[in-house]
């Protein structure tokens, strides 16, 4: 019973629950990128080209004969998949860019003191009535 408690805390955990949703939500945008390429972008660029369906374009190597099967590279499937993968790629790299400024915005900003001992030459807080480095009592003309 102890292992299933453990998996239970794990399963409970935000970072399991987080990457099992970011896997279901990948997939769910694969497809719809898979759409938009095969059914929106390929086809224009196919006819750019001089040929109406790009994914069924092939290096045949060897013909095929009654007893064996064409020999062939499948070069658009290859160019429709470059091109999912740069879409993917982009939409994946404007994303951390935007959780990036987020974080930089959200960083806390140190407060910069005021004055600096006139002993030690460190900085110390406005209010301070003894340095915190060197111990040295400050007066509010020692400052």
């Amino acid at each position: 019973m102890a292992t299933l408690k453990e998996f239970k805390e794990f399963a409970i955990k935000g970072n399991a629950i987080d990457l099992a949703v970011g896997i279901v939500i990948g997939a769910g945008f694969n497809a719809v990128v898979s759409a938009l390429v095969d059914n929106v972008i390929m086809p224009p660029l196919g006819l750019l080209v001089g040929g109406a369906d790009l994914s069924s374009r092939e290096l045949i190597l060897r013909a095929g004969t009654e007893s064996s099967e064409a020999v062939a590279i499948g070069y658009g499937v290859l160019i429709n998949a470059l091109v999912e993968f740069i879409i993917i790629a982009f939409a994946i790299f404007l994303v951390v860019r935007y959780i990036n400024k987020l974080k930089r915005k959200e960083a806390p900003k140190k407060v910069k003191p005021k004055r600096m001992c006139s002993y030690c030459q460190e900085p110390i807080a406005e209010k301070a009535s003894r340095c915190p480095h060197c111990t040295a009592e400050l007066s509010a003309s020692n400052s």
